[in-house]
Formats: structure tokens, sequence, C-alpha cells
């Protein structure tokens, strides 16, 4: 899954290379954020959010205690009731648009394109969250039957559809005379398209390909059945936690929306670049627990549980932290080398790195985060992260009140990042309490094996960010690409080496 996942970064940053080099960080490209947040934004409190947290162990349980038929039961029904609400959604999000970008981004209303722009862009796009509903539930069948590398791979195919969207799209659009920012309307359109297919023949092949039923006595006898309804009430304390978390994103894009144009873009720019280990690692980690946690909760296996959980956090530290420290002392380089091209200025390579660094503080609690909320979740408890949530969602916007107007946009990401660590630290002592996590011995010599060793990389990484200027260096892009290449290479191979040096065998660690 890492690798596919690796795979789906990868393109992802090509993706955004690509924009900020045709496009810029300007009204028009925060309009296209803006508009691709909405959809985004909906799919993670339904689709990926919510129903995931919920369908999972649902499903997971069902399986383990009843078996495969009434697993496909339960599939079959819960399909049926999710394409009608995902339909009904997108029509409703079609007609609301207007309303929806205002409550994103009223601050768009300084440039009277830009938020023209992104109420179109919107309506275009605003049924991808009909074909991600329907992934997010083919993905959590497969993961159930531990296929996971279907799901994983399908991202790459959004990344893919955009790209081509921006090489060729844009420039047809161009010679029409049409704002050529559309292009990648049609593809993320397109990319939905192609990731729900691609699930099918995986589904089909397990048997497992949901018979769908939309006559008005099937979606009763659906809505009506033990399994849905237990979906639906582990649903709602699970929406409301990862609303608060959605809430947190409208309302810093709002304030970014509001100070200097190209902020929402700089923003967008870092937070994929902070997104690169979260999936990586985090979402891997988080999407392989979650069945097996939920599979060894059925089974009542409390030591199983446990254990899985400290491999899990271990694993966490020992990958999470050296991105971080990497993030806090290689921002700039990684800013010019990834995005300062075509319209992409020096000046927006800065302002990026600000917004990076905000990021890098909390890559480690952004990480952890996906690995501990599963640890709930498997034991079908919502409603503790929902009030951890809402503290961190607080405590957030208490650091922009105070923050914002010295640091601007770079407020916003640092309030995320440290209410992650916070939220991190939360769940962490909540699965002690509860015992569903017990420390394993050796913890204290691994910390302080990964500080030395992220130390020495550290060092490293900040003699090539200093001794080099990766801004100048756009005169000469390949030589700036492998020297970013050859450095980031020999720092890994150092940290690891390192650790290696100090005693930590990683077969062993990644065998466990």
């Amino acid at each position: 899954m890492s690798l596919w996942t690796l795979a789906s970064r990868i393109t992802g940053f090509a993706r955004e290379t690509l924009i900020a080099s045709v496009f810029g960080a300007n009204a028009l490209t925060d309009a296209f954020n803006v508009a691709f947040r909405i959809p985004n934004l909906f799919r993670r409190l339904f689709a990926e959010g919510a129903f995931a947290q919920a369908f999972v162990p649902v499903l997971a349980a069902t399986r383990a205690e009843q078996g495969d038929d009434a697993t496909r039961e339960l599939i079959d029904k819960v399909a049926s009731v999710l394409l009608l609400a995902v339909v009904l959604l997108s029509l409703a999000g079609v007609l609301a648009a207007p309303w929806l970008v205002w409550a994103m981004a009223s601050g768009l209303q300084q440039s009277a394109q830009g938020m023209d722009t992104a109420v179109g862009l919107t309506r275009w796009m605003f049924p991808y969250i009909g074909f991600m509903s329907m992934v997010a539930l083919s993905a959590g069948i497969l993961n159930t039957w531990k296929r996971f590398a279907v799901p994983a791979a399908t991202p790459v195919l959004l990344n893919v559809c955009m790209i081509g969207a921006a090489l060729w799209g844009a420039p047809w659009l161009a010679t029409q005379g049409v704002e050529p920012i559309y292009a990648m309307a049609g593809g993320v359109m397109l990319g939905g398209v192609l990731q729900l297919s691609v699930q099918i023949p995986a589904l089909r092949g397990l048997g497992v390909f949901p018979r769908l039923g939309l006559f008005p006595k099937r979606i009763q006898a659906a809505w009506q059945d033990a399994g849905t309804r237990r979906i639906l009430s582990l649903m709602a304390p699970a929406l409301l936690g990862v609303g608060v978390a959605q809430l947190s994103l409208i309302i810093n894009t709002q304030i970014a929306s509001h100070l200097t144009p190209g902020s929402v873009s700089w923003i967008s720019y870092a937070d994929r670049l902070m997104e690169f280990p979260i999936a990586l690692l985090g979402v891997a980690l988080g999407v392989v627990l979650m069945p097996q946690l939920a599979s060894a909760q059925a089974k009542g296996d409390a030591e199983a549980y446990s254990a899985m959980l400290d491999w899990g956090l271990r694993l966490v530290w020992v990958l999470a932290w050296p991105c971080a420290v990497a993030l806090l002392v290689f921002s700039q380089p990684l800013v010019a080398v990834l995005y300062h091209y075509g319209a992409f200025t020096a000046n927006d390579v800065s302002q990026t790195t600000l917004a990076l660094t905000g990021y890098g503080v909390g890559v480690l609690g952004l990480v952890a985060i996906k690995v501990l909320a599963p640890g709930f979740y498997a034991k079908q408890d919502t409603r503790t992260p929902v009030r951890i949530a809402v503290a961190v969602l607080i405590f957030t916007q208490v650091i922009n009140f105070f923050l914002v107007p010295y640091l601007a946009h770079a407020a916003l990401t640092l309030s995320i990042g440290l209410g992650a660590l916070l939220n991190a630290l939360w769940l962490l002592q909540g699965l002690r309490r509860n015992r569903s996590w017990q420390a394993r011995p050796g913890w204290g010599l691994l910390v302080l094996r990964v500080v030395l060793a992220s130390s020495v990389m550290g060092a490293c990484l900040f003699y090539s960010a200093t001794h080099w200027d990766w801004t100048a260096l756009r005169a000469t892009p390949w030589q700036r690409i492998g020297l970013m290449t050859g450095v980031l290479t020999a720092s890994a191979v150092l940290y690891f080496v390192a650790l290696r040096g100090l005693g930590l065998d990683l077969r062993a660690l990644f065998r466990r």
C-alpha cells in the first residue's frame, strides 16, 4: 500500500508542479483550490470520513461473527442507500454552489472573476463526491478482504487525468476563448469515473460486487436493516468528529481568502508536500490496521489489539520524526525544486515555504492521528475522538486569533500543526487510560536512537539548504533536481545507517 501511495504522491507532485507552472498563484488558482476543496470537503466528511469509520468496523465484525453470506447482504443494502444519498447530495451541491463558495471563501469577492470562476468550477466538480463515495465503499470492502493494492492505486488515476488536463486541456480551452483553468474541472471528473471503474473488476473477482436495489421497497428494506442502522448510528458521532476537522479547514480557507491574493494557493501547495508523509505513512498504516484491529476486537483478543497499535506507533516514530525534521530544515529547497517554474515566482517560493514550515511543526502528530484514531474506531468508539477534536478546534482558532495579524497565512498552517500534536497526545492518553494500548519494553531506547539519528540527518540537510541558493538554481533546473535527489538520498541513507549503528534492527521492526 505504501508503494502505491508513493506513486500517488509522486504523480500528485507532478500535478501540483504543472498547475503552479501553468497557472501560478493568483485569484484564479485560489478559485480552483476553493472549488476543488468543496467536493473534497464533502468526500472527507461523508465518504472517506464518517462513512469509512463506521462501515469498516461493522463490516469486519459482521464477517468475523456471521460469515461471508451475511456480509455480502449487508454490502448490498448499504450500497443501495449510499448511492441514493450521494445522487441527491450531488444535485443539491450543484444548485447550492454560490452559497457553498461564499461560505468557504467569501474573500474571493475581492476579485469578481475569482468568485464567478469558483462557482462555475464548483458546479462542474461537485458530482465528483458521488464517484468518490462509491470508491470509499469499494475500498472498505476490499480492505476487509485484505486487498489493499487496488484502493491504494486509484488516486494515481486522478492525478494522471489532472496532469493531462493541465498539459493539453488548458491550452486547447485557451484557443477556444474559454478560461483555461476550467480544464482542471474536466480532469477531476474524468479521474472520478476512472477511480470507480477500476474497483469493479476487483469486487467481481471476490464475488462482493454490490447488487443495487433502487426501488422504493428495496431502499426501505435496506434502510430498516439492523446492520445499516448500526452504521448510521456510528456515523452520527463520527460525522461530528470529521466535521470538526473540516470546519477547521473551512475557517482557515475563509481567513486565507481575505489575506493577500494567492494565500489559498500557497497553503494548498504546502499542503501537498505535507500530505506526502501523512499518506505514505499514516494513511497506509491506518488503513491496514483498521480491519485487523476490528477483527481482534470482535474476537476479544486484547493482547493482539495492543500489540498492533504498539507496532504502528513505533513505525510512526521511526519514519515520521525524520520527515518532520526534513520539512523544518529543508523546506525551501523542496518548494523551489518542486514548484519554482513558469508562472511560479520567487515570492511564491518564500510564501509557500513559510506555510510548509508551519505544517512541519505538527507532521508527527498528523501522521500519528491516522494510527491512534483507528484504535478508537475499531472498538466502535467514535465519541471520544469527537470530543478531542472539538477541543482542538477551539485551540487552533485561538492561535489563529493571536497570530494571523503577525504571521498571515503561515499562522494558519502553524495552528494546524500545533493542534495535531495536541490531538495526538490526547488520543494516546485515551488509549492508555482505557488499556487499549500498553507500551511494550524498549520505547525509551527507541526514542533516543531516532532523535540521535535524525540529528545527524538534520545537520546534513541544514548544510545543504544553506550552502546552495536553490531559488537561483532555477536557471539550471535539471542540475537543481539532481542536486536535491542526491541530498535527500544521502540524508535518508545517513539516517538509516545511523539507526543501524545505534543498534536498531530495522528488519525485525518492519516484520513484527
